[in-house]
Parts: structure tokens; sequence; C-alpha cells
């Protein structure tokens, strides 16, 4: 089948595309490059460099497809406290465009790729779907903002959705910005280099986030474009374990055999407190589980150099 995948140049969007191209499936990629690398996709894949929010070129690559997975989106959260009216014009306004051309095109099933970061703090854990959201920041505005939009468009022409709050997504090749980098790998360089590792909050270490690998992302968007009967679902795909970033710098000890240098912070925040998914619906909705823990993925990213 055809598949256009939005942000198919990123971190997931190359993991997701690599996967759907090996099973035979012909795989179309539109992105920017402003943070993906085409050099990563198998050459396979068909891809296009523009903008999403760019509706004509939606309408050519939607063309005959059968699923469009929507991942294109600016994703730092430290960034989006800076910029947000850029957050809300490319992950908000580009999802409208996306689900203007999906009606346009008659596209049946549109995956849409959220962030666990809507939830904010919770004070249950793990988090179920059903928690009310709470974001905190523009860039989980623009997320929670933009799945409401995937919903109403959706329902309005038929159009099968299925939502997927990812939470802390992780594993080699996942691209380390000077500016705003996700943490896991971050710290990998920081203790591979002897560099320092800054723990943050008033309990330096102590909060908690849910971690989950590449693959295991992947799968549960492949069985989300493939799989009857989910439309209107809206599921989180994490690790279900809930990890504090003390024992995150510990397993990265583990992992390279290093031992990191820790300074802490107090005077600037940590983030929220807890973060752990409730997979029990992806679970039993999409026949979905991580198959990869922590330590392993750790290890397969300090043994990639």
């Amino acid at each position: 089948m055809k598949v256009l995948i939005t942000g198919g140049a990123g971190f997931l969007g190359t993991a997701l595309a690599n996967r759907l191209t090996g099973a035979g499936h012909m795989v179309h990629v539109l992105d920017d490059l402003s943070t993906g690398e085409r050099d990563h996709l198998d050459a396979r894949v068909v891809f296009t460099r523009g903008d999403v929010r760019d509706v004509p070129r939606l309408w050519t690559l939607m063309a005959g497809a059968h699923v469009v997975y929507h991942l294109a989106a600016r994703v730092s959260v430290s960034e989006s406290i800076l910029y947000p009216v850029d957050y809300n014009a490319v992950n908000t306004g580009g999802t409208v465009s996306l689900m203007t051309a999906a009606r346009d095109t008659g596209v049946r099933r549109v995956v849409f790729a959220s962030s666990g970061t809507v939830y904010g703090e919770q004070t249950v854990q793990p988090i179920r779907e059903t928690a009310e959201p709470h974001p905190a920041n523009p860039y989980a505005v623009s997320k929670l903002a933009a799945e409401h939009y995937v919903r109403a468009i959706g329902d309005l022409y038929r159009i099968e959705t299925v939502i997927l709050r990812i939470f802390n997504a992780y594993g080699p090749g996942q691209p380390v910005p000077p500016a705003h980098p996700p943490v896991i790998p971050h710290f990998l360089r920081q203790v591979r280099a002897g560099g320092s590792i800054v723990l943050y909050g008033t309990g330096p270490g102590e909060q908690t986030r849910d971690f989950v690998y590449v693959d295991d992302v992947a799968e549960a968007m492949v069985r989300a474009g493939e799989r009857g009967g989910l439309s209107g679902a809206m599921l989180n795909i994490g690790g279900g374990a809930e990890t504090s970033i003390a024992e995150l710098v510990a397993a990265l000890e583990r992992a390279t055999g290093r031992t990191a240098a820790v300074i802490a912070s107090p005077e600037q925040s940590g983030g929220v407190a807890r973060m752990c998914a409730d997979i029990a619906a992806a679970r039993a909705v999409l026949d979905w589980a991580p198959a990869v823990p922590l330590a392993e993925g750790l290890a397969r990213m300090a043994a990639t150099g």
C-alpha cells in the first residue's frame, strides 16, 4: 500500500519509514529537513522536501495514499517557550493543513504522533488516556490543540483517526542538537566525553520519566496504521515503567562503564515531577507491548559509538 509520512526524515519518522519500506510498502516522505536527515532513509523511500503547511503539495503526495502518518512537528519543550508563535504555526497549523488535504484527497486513515507532555502534572500514576490534560508549555499546548483538530476534522469527514501519545522515545541515531537536546543522547554524550551532567529541581534527579525505545514506537505506529476498528482511538505509547533521572544516570554509567560527573542545580525547574504511561489500552487495542527494556536500549545506544 502507499503510505505518506510527514516528518519522515526525523528520528521516529526514519524508523517508521524504513520499517514500512522493508515490509514492501510504497513509502513517501515529506520533510523540511530542519532537523531530519535524508541520508538515513532507505534508498527506496520517495522523498520530497517541503513544508507540511503546503496544502497543494500535500494534495499531490496524498493522491492514492492508504494511510498518512503525521509526525511533522517542532519538538523541543524549551524552544517552544521561546518561540510559541512558531510552534503554534507548525504543530497546530500544520495539522490543520494536513487534515484539510486528507479531506480533499479522500484519505481514509490518519495516524497522528502526539506526545505524553500533553498530560502535564498529574497526581495519579501511571497516567491513563482518560486523565485531564494540563499542558504546561507551548509545545504541549500545540500538540493538544492538534489532537482536537485531528479528531474534529476526522469525525466531520469520516476519516479514520488514531492518536498516539508518545512518551520519551530514545534510541541509536537520535540527534543531539546544540540547544535543548533530548535527555538520553545528551547524557550519554556527556558521560562518554567526561563532561558534566546537570540535574535540575529542588530534589535533583528525583523527577521521573517513561522512556520507550524507538523500534517499539515504530511497531506501535505500524499497527495503528494497519489494524481495523481503531477509528477514534487515543493511546499512550510508552515503556510502561517509571524511571527517575538519577536512576537514568546510574543506568548510563552501567551501560558505558564510566562514572558520570553530576552537578545539582536546584534553582532551575526540572519540569513535571512524575511521568509514567499506562499502556493497558495499547496492549488491548494494538496487541502491542514494548519489547526493549531501558537497560537493553541504553546498551544498544552505547554500542553504536
